[in-house]
């Protein structure tokens, strides 16, 4: 029987993925650890207010063993990750209210292990030789910027944190050899981001747990390192780029061998602590993750052998991989299941979800299947995306008409699109309207040399390659070239703006928490990022006319069309007040643009109710601009000078 499809101007199909499903289905799914056969995972959680809660599977029952109210998440380097480790059912955790260090034992409540005080902890790993944990400290109580070291804790709170390596701006990825004699880590400095150049080191540990003889195994200003391990038998394993994509290596007998050469990512940039894309089994087995061509693949790797078998699963985004006890645990996410916490036999092949971020996945009549798009772009070279085209079995458009397009440009800027169930994405698709998802010069998961392509280049290259997709699909006749819209958040909002202030080709465009003022940035901005634009623009203050020559806050004039912008009141990434800046500088040019703060919000939104608020009130700014009525009663929001 065919399905009865109601005629309807693309904007106005009535979707059953509401926003109140969204914000449900923006549940985060994150660090995932082991200790023995459990299962333990941090799950951030918007319905409690952006809550970080530690889950447990055991024998097939998950439980919440952090108790409410407390959080756990680290704000080291702004960004966090790494925020718990567990040793024997003990939990060891940041707790967010104050950013100590907490012990959790069970049937407990948590007890602070750190001294009060302006510090951050994160990475932690548990030396059961010497009975401490080591970490990263960030202390933010010195004068100037923060340091960073990496020190040991006592895991009573007895005594006070020792440091233990100090001297560089930023150190990472602490790892003990399973004898316990050797440790591995990452350290680099500024202007360096640790996707463009960093150090991995070995140092012996002496009795008393000091290390001692240090030596630089890889690494430097053009060598990205990832993930230090050490395998089972001691030998350190680490992820490089050296080749131009991070591939697998190994340091045995003194020297670095590379495991298995291939065009593809074995790494991701490391903007959170705790990244993990492979772990072992054991003492010859390792299972890793790895991106091609936008697609992330598991495979188990015999390091004997190395040889590579590729595992079949229907998941095309995989993160945060452990193994053990015959079994890989992993974020597993596809264009059709949304993230999920995901258990593999490793003899049988077969899969078990323990958790999903959302539960109710909308019918498959009501998803847009992503298509992979690559076109050519400005200077000769190449740029992909993810294409996903209007999708609602329920409704079709009448006659010749077209849908409006969204283009979507990713944060960071070093990050990437993925193709995993967004529903965010299928809230515009399944209502009418085309989206394009932009992987631009720059992106990961292409390999170094595209990320490189970003240099010197940020607000020009990607913008170029925004617009150049926009009109592969235009020339294509998917789109209609009169309803063109650009949207964006942090990195991928000052993308959105020098889009929409330097060229004119979008009619419309919605900014999160997006970067209007370089130079502000760049005097304002956290320890971590404060030399990022070095490398993407230009050194700061030498070259502060290309920072003004690019920032949309001072072209205003070249901006005329409508704008709705959305900021966190609690920013520290992108403070409240560059935003402020261009609403003011838009009202009295008498541009069209809206302005939607939110009180308690950070760089990101976290609450259930802001992030359906802010959906529904861009959806609602393109029904106003784009000439078409939602299906569904919707909260307006206030259009100055419209």
């Amino acid at each position: 029987m065919n399905h009865r499809q109601t005629i309807a101007p693309y904007g106005s199909w009535k979707s059953p993925i509401t926003t109140e499903r969204v914000a449900g289905s923006a549940v985060g799914l994150g660090q995932i650890v082991l200790d023995g056969s459990d299962i333990y995972w941090n799950e951030m959680r918007p319905a409690e207010g952006g809550r970080h809660v530690i889950q447990r599977w055991r024998h097939g029952v998950v439980d919440e063993v952090l108790p409410a109210p407390f959080s756990a998440r680290t704000r080291a380097h702004e960004y966090g990750g790494g925020a718990f480790a567990v040793d024997d059912g003990v939990l060891y955790l940041i707790i967010d209210r104050d950013q100590r260090l907490y012990r959790l034992a069970p049937g407990a409540q948590p007890q602070p292990i750190t001294p009060e005080g302006n510090k951050r902890y994160a990475d932690g790993v548990i030396d059961r030789h010497r009975r401490r944990l080591l970490c990263v400290r960030e202390d933010h109580s010195v004068s100037g910027e923060p340091v960073n070291t990496v020190v040991a804790v006592d895991p009573e709170g007895s005594r006070e944190p020792r440091v233990l390596l100090s001297g560089q701006d930023f150190y990472a990825s602490p790892r003990l050899s399973p004898d316990g004699r050797q440790l591995a880590w990452i350290s680099w400095n500024h202007p360096d981001m640790p996707w463009d150049g960093t150090e991995l080191w070995l140092a012996d540990l002496g009795p008393d747990g000091s290390p001692a003889n240090p030596r630089r195994i890889a690494g430097g200003r053009e060598e990205s390192v990832f993930q230090p391990q050490f395998a089972p038998d001691g030998t350190l394993y680490f992820v490089s780029d050296r080749n131009n994509w991070w591939n697998l290596y190994r340091l045995r007998e003194g020297r670095v061998e590379a495991l298995l050469p291939m065009e593809a990512e074995f790494g991701l940039p490391q903007w959170i602590f705790g990244m993990s894309t492979y772990a072992f089994d054991s003492e010859r087995r390792l299972v890793c993750a790895f991106n091609r061509a936008g697609a992330w693949h598991l495979a188990v790797l015999d390091t004997d052998r190395l040889r590579l078998e590729q595992i079949e699963t229907p998941f095309s985004d995989i993160s945060h991989v452990v193994a053990g006890h015959g079994a890989a645990v992993f974020v597993g996410a596809s264009p059709g299941l949304p993230a999920s916490i995901v258990r593999l036999d490793l003899a049988t092949h077969r899969h078990e979800i323990l958790r999903a971020s959302a539960n109710d996945v909308p019918d498959a009549g009501y998803l847009s299947a992503p298509q992979a798009l690559t076109y050519p772009t400005t200077r000769g070279d190449t740029a992909h995306a993810w294409y996903y085209p209007p999708a609602n079995h329920d409704f079709r458009a009448p006659g010749e008409e077209k849908p409006p397009l969204l283009v979507m440009s990713h944060g960071g800027p070093t990050s990437a699109a993925s193709r995993a169930l967004s529903l965010r994405t299928q809230y515009w698709t399944s209502r009418g309207f085309a989206v394009l998802d932009v992987n631009y010069r720059g992106s990961t998961g292409y390999g170094r040399a595209y990320r490189r392509q970003l240099d010197g280049q940020w607000g020009l290259a990607d913008v170029e390659d925004c617009i150049a997709g926009a009109r592969c699909l235009v020339e294509r006749g998917l789109v209609d070239e009169r309803r063109l819209a650009i949207r964006g958040g942090s990195a991928g909002g000052y993308t959105t703006l020098c889009a929409l202030t330097f060229h004119r080709l979008f009619r419309a465009g919605a900014v999160y928490y997006g970067v209007s003022d370089l130079e502000a940035l760049a005097r304002d901005t956290h320890k971590f990022e404060a030399h990022y634009l070095d490398r993407l623009v230009g050194p700061y203050p030498e070259r502060s006319d290309l920072y003004r020559e690019r920032s949309p806050i001072h072209h205003v004039d070249r901006l005329s069309c409508p704008v709705i912008f959305f900021q966190g009141l609690e920013d520290r990434v992108v403070p409240p007040d560059q935003t402020e800046k261009m609403v003011h500088a838009l009202r009295t040019r008498n541009i069209p643009v809206a302005y939607v703060p939110f009180e308690g919000e950070q760089h990101g939104f976290r609450r259930a109710e802001n992030i359906r608020r802010a959906l529904e009130a861009e959806f609602w700014f393109y029904s106003r601009l784009f000439g078409f009525t939602p299906a569904d009663p919707t909260e307006p929001v206030t259009i100055e000078n419209f």
